[in-house]
């Protein structure tokens, strides 16, 4: 298997080297993808530039069906981007169609509906003997960079909001991670106009050439820190729109009055789904002191009997980590464990081929610990003890990232305080990690900013122009 670019509609071979395709599962070589040169970049800019005006000009209810259009080929292709999504990262595949292909339809849906939700206010005399309003306007041509831990979602979350509000694209998918992108470009160049939609594969030089090209007027990023403070820096120069979803470090505050055994399975799923490599994962457990220990032994009890890790077809609740430099880097968070903190389960590789590790439960850490203020990014679990709900509070909100967070509890006021004080894009109470089609998901601090998802995250994708018009 070897994956070109799609550009202009058509499928194109990128002119640089080949990169091999690694499956995570056995550390093999199974198809290879081309890397684009500035030279290639170019050419995809190009094409989106002419299809821009095209695009832009079509009514709302002309890109809403063709987005509807392509929700329905994505529909009826569930089960090949299945496969294709555990092919590339080793995820699990009984359950890949329910928990990413139907929400990335559903995604899509949205946002065809979103494409005719133009907000803006009234007409109105607003000024004597003058008539305002207001203009929303697609930006332009895009450049979009998507990660390698949620490939098809992510390039959904990019491509529907930029499609519905009129503007052309240019989007590079990880270097590890490409397959599905690419055939949902296939799909898009029999439904959308050419230029319209347009992949360039590559590495991380390829999605610098694209976030410091001269044509794009916004650069949209799913990453980590550094490569969106390097997209920002870029930015800058040519005062481009910058939309930024970075990384996380999600804590999961549980009050003494909370369901243990609820919170234990509800947190243990949130911090182990997609082998911890989410953003919005739970990664830190912030416990009242008085069960903290009932809740450790809840949680070990929990992960022991019901989380495994495992290939696509073993029925195991996670698959491998993405890539070998993945492993080593949750690897030697674990081994520069400071001598207080206490592995409780989990902790090493499992097995000699891919790249699996086990699930992990450290307890024992202090909040100036590495652990507790870096972001992981893989199977990994820290439990730390608060005496009041100030400190909890204090300790949830003293890390860099504000993404995600959750709070247990079954009074309602303790809810609607902790709600409101945690520092954090999204707070979710009694559960972590469930995410619907229209509510942002977006996060403050070191995570970035801008919205995903929502019509707020369609608005990012939009310019507002004020029109006055004189009434004489």
């Amino acid at each position: 298997m070897t994956l070109h670019n799609i550009i202009d509609g058509q499928a194109v071979a990128p002119s640089g080297p080949l990169l091999d395709l690694v499956s995570p599962v056995t550390g093999e070589v199974y198809g290879q993808a081309g890397v684009s040169t500035a030279e290639d970049v170019d050419v995809a800019f190009a094409a989106a530039s002419r299809a821009f005006p095209g695009w832009r000009d079509a009514t709302p209810a002309q890109r809403q069906l063709a987005l509807f259009r392509l929700a329905d080929a994505l529909a009826d292709h569930a089960d090949e981007f299945a496969d294709l999504e555990s092919l590339d990262t080793g995820k699990p595949r009984a359950t890949l169609v329910a928990d990413e292909i139907d929400q990335s339809v559903d995604q899509l849906r949205f946002f065809a509906g979103a494409a005719r939700e133009l907000n803006g206010r009234a007409a109105a005399e607003y000024a004597e003997g003058f008539t305002s309003y207001v203009r929303r306007e697609p930006i332009g041509v895009v450049a979009q960079v998507t990660p390698w831990n949620y490939p098809l979602n992510m390039a959904i979350w990019k491509i529907g909001p930029a499609l519905a509000a009129g503007n052309t694209i240019v989007l590079k998918p990880s270097e590890t991670t490409p397959s599905s992108t690419v055939r949902l470009a296939e799909l898009a160049a029999e439904i959308l106009p050419a230029g319209v939609f347009n992949v360039v594969l590559g590495d991380r030089e390829t999605g610098t050439l694209l976030t410091v090209h001269p044509v794009p007027a916004l650069v949209a990023i799913t990453g980590s820190v550094r490569a969106g403070m390097a997209v920002a820096s870029s930015a800058a120069t040519q005062l481009k729109r910058v939309h930024l979803e970075l990384g996380g470090k999600a804590p999961a505050v549980v009050f003494a009055d909370a369901d243990l055994a609820r919170a234990a399975a509800g947190i243990a799923e949130a911090a182990y789904f997609n082998a911890g490599q989410d953003c919005t994962a739970a990664t830190r457990v912030i416990v009242h002191e008085s069960v903290h220990d009932a809740f450790v032994r809840a949680l070990v009890s929990y992960v022991r009997s019901r989380i495994s890790t495992g290939a696509p077809d073993s029925g195991a609740f996670f698959g491998p980590l993405n890539n070998a430099g993945q492993l080593e880097r949750v690897s030697g968070f674990i081994e520069r464990l400071p001598a207080h903190a206490r592995v409780e389960v989990g902790g090493h590789r499992q097995g000699s081929t891919g790249f699996f590790f086990e699930p992990t439960v450290v307890s024992g850490v202090r909040q100036d610990d590495e652990i507790v203020q870096s972001e992981v990014f893989g199977p990994v679990l820290t439990v730390q003890p608060f005496a009041t709900e100030q400190d909890a509070v204090a300790l949830a909100n003293g890390v860099p990232y504000a993404l995600a967070a959750s709070t247990w509890t079954t009074d309602h006021a303790t809810a609607l305080r902790m709600s409101r004080a945690l520092d954090f894009g999204c707070v979710w109470i009694n559960a972590h990690i469930p995410f619907v089609s229209d509510m942002p998901h977006g996060g403050f601090k070191q995570s970035g900013y801008g919205k995903d998802l929502s019509i707020y995250g369609f608005e990012d994708y939009t310019r507002i122009k004020h029109v006055m018009s004189s009434l004489e």
